[in-house]
């Protein structure tokens, strides 16, 4: 009998076998095309077949729609009282998991995916790569044929790593059934191979383990580098001469930082170039994958009510917070080569601004997008030592608790002046954005936790209300604030009438809260970008001349910081940041949407 063909979340995935492959109709119709992917909506459907509730074992004939024909092949499903100990054996004890899994023997016209995790046994693989990579694979979202490789110095046998992998995966996607099932099914999909990042002989050796697992397969191949940026350049080098893909793709995920300055990132591009194409590269940048990120395009481009709007004429400002509630808690080792600047607003903030603002690209095609950004980047005025604030927190105590200042980290060294808080105001010099000031700030062991884009809108000209707003007209006007993170949400604030016989006005949000709109669990920003990254949809990573815009923005500003030792505003750990913050803002007539004088909810 024929299974029934079930749709799921996931977008058809490509199996060119060309570097660049793009995305491919779906084999199981047509009439399907997919000129541009527009959100994660667009479903690629998959056979499934359920090995419960047999009460004997016989075989089963399935049939499943493949691109080439149909192929049959027979499932023995699962005795009646067998029990999950004894299956989670059976299927850990499997060499082949391809056999294992779905029953199928290996056709050499079908294509695999092997993704190698270089630095698997770092905190970034454990806590966000392996999780996102077993969210995918409970959606259904990878290809049918994949192996997941974790490669670093560390001494470790698979079992070792399966073991270590499992203490970080949940079942936290729609709380459905089978979580456990599908974690030893993902399990026994990972594999661990020991080396040294600058070996091509340990590359060579995994080469071979993958080949094995391929089994002749087109095979296609992602190593996503969770290692120091010291060593990208030794392991693009092995993984590309010694571990590339004969006759599928190879990519390779850098994470930032992409060097320290305009010098540094384009000598790591050079070097990377020396052994990958640019189509090769993706450099992530997790903020981009948000979902409140990735709306952006949506609620302006597909909303009348917005894009007008959108420009000097109608906008007084845009602000871009971030803000985290606590220190670099060990981590400032690392945070003190590099600085909020270069941490969160040279990266994060900028990317954002630059979606936020870009002209309606041709489609949504990856390049036509990153070229509006490009556009956005460069037309920006170069950042000026004025128009910076840099502050470092101090100790401070609360409630009887001493929280330590940044220097008390004992991986800072004594008397650093690395900045833990930035604020910035940049002018785009364009014929929409010209005037307007866009004001970042981001910082470390502020009050609260948040990151949120905030759009203020200009005063209602000869506003009839004002007199009863009194003198502050900040108070009167339009803002809409789009929040990343915590409690995703989309809220305009308005002017209202109180209910009652007089004329009492308030301050209203009309609030899309996307936990009450919306049933389903936001995806972590790793999902969806590791899933482009495998589907080579290039929309959301960086492109070198982006890269290069980007530095070159911020490059003076940081050499002019750190030549003239520019002594950081101290501000107590806790609270709102410098007060230099507030008089930057004052400047060019704005104030910071984020001061609690309104609830935002």
């Amino acid at each position: 009998m024929a299974t029934t063909l079930y749709s799921t979340p996931c977008r058809s995935l490509a199996t060119s076998s060309s570097s660049s492959s793009s995305l491919q109709p779906c084999p199981l119709s047509s009439n399907l095309a997919y000129p541009q992917r527009v959100t994660f909506s667009q479903r690629f459907l998959a056979s499934k077949v359920s090995l419960k509730s047999q009460p004997q074992p016989y075989q089963i004939p399935v049939h499943t729609q493949q691109p080439e024909g149909t192929v049959t092949a027979a499932v023995t499903p699962v005795e009646n009282g067998t029990s999950h100990k004894q299956l989670k054996a059976d299927l850990l004890s499997l060499k082949s998991p391809d056999e294992s899994e779905d029953g199928f023997e290996k056709d050499e016209n079908e294509s695999s995916v092997s993704i190698t995790v270089v630095g698997a046994s770092g905190d970034l693989a454990k806590k966000k790569i392996f999780p996102a990579l077993f969210a995918l694979y409970y959606e259904d979202c990878l290809p049918k044929h994949f192996t997941i490789y974790g490669y670093a110095r560390s001494k470790m046998t698979d079992a070792e790593l399966r073991n270590m992998v499992s203490k970080t995966l949940t079942c936290r996607i729609d709380k459905r059934e089978n979580c456990n099932e599908k974690m030893d099914q993902f399990l026994i999909r990972c594999f661990y191979h020991s080396g040294q990042y600058d070996s091509q002989e340990n590359f060579a050796a995994l080469d071979k383990k993958l080949k094995e697992h391929e089994g002749g397969r087109t095979s296609n191949r992602l190593f996503y580098l969770s290692i120091p940026p010291n060593i990208f350049i030794d392991a693009v080098k092995c993984a590309s001469l010694s571990a590339s893909s004969g006759n599928g793709w190879t990519r390779v995920i850098v994470e930032k930082p992409f060097g320290r300055d305009s010098e540094s990132s384009a000598a790591l591009t050079k070097s990377l170039k020396q052994y990958l194409t640019e189509d090769q590269i993706f450099r992530i940048d997790h903020y981009l994958g948000k979902e409140l990120v990735e709306n952006l395009s949506v609620l302006r481009f597909s909303n009348l009510i917005f894009e007008p709007l959108w420009s000097r004429q109608y906008i007084r400002n845009v602000q871009l917070i971030f803000s985290e509630d606590f220190g670099t808690e060990g981590r400032g080792g690392y945070f003190d080569h590099y600085g909020i600047i270069r941490d969160i607003m040279q990266n994060h903030l900028l990317q954002i601004l630059a979606l936020f603002a870009m002209e309606t690209p041709v489609s949504l095609d990856a390049e036509d997008i990153r070229n509006e950004k490009v556009k956005v980047l460069r037309s920006m005025r170069p950042l000026r030592l004025e128009d910076v604030v840099i502050g470092q927190y101090k100790s401070h105590t609360r409630g009887g608790v001493t929280y330590p200042a940044y220097v008390d980290d004992k991986t800072v060294p004594s008397g650093s002046l690395t900045p833990t808080f930035a604020a910035a105001a940049l002018f785009i010099d364009n014929a929409r954005w010209d005037g307007v000031p866009f004001l970042m700030k981001a910082g470390k062991a502020l009050h609260n936790k948040r990151a949120e884009i905030r759009v203020q809108f200009r005063h209602v000209p000869g506003n009839l209300y004002n007199r009863n707003f009194g003198t502050d007209l900040d108070r009167a006007t339009n803002e809409l604030v789009i929040r990343v993170q915590p409690d995703e949400a989309i809220y305009l604030k308005i002017n209202n009438k109180v209910p009652g016989l007089g004329m009492k006005l308030d301050r209203s949000n009309l609030n899309l809260h996307y936990a009450a709109r919306y049933s389903k669990e936001i995806p972590d920003a790793y999902e969806r970008l590791l899933l482009d990254a495998i589907e080579g949809e290039r929309r959301l990573f960086i492109r070198s001349d982006e890269l290069d815009a980007a530095w070159s923005l911020f490059t003076p500003v940081l050499k002019e910081l750190e030549e003239k030792k520019i002594i950081p505003e101290y501000y107590p750990y806790g609270s709102r940041g410098p007060v230099g913050a507030h008089y930057l803002a004052a400047r060019h007539n704005v104030r910071w949407g984020d001061l609690g004088t309104d609830v935002d909810h």
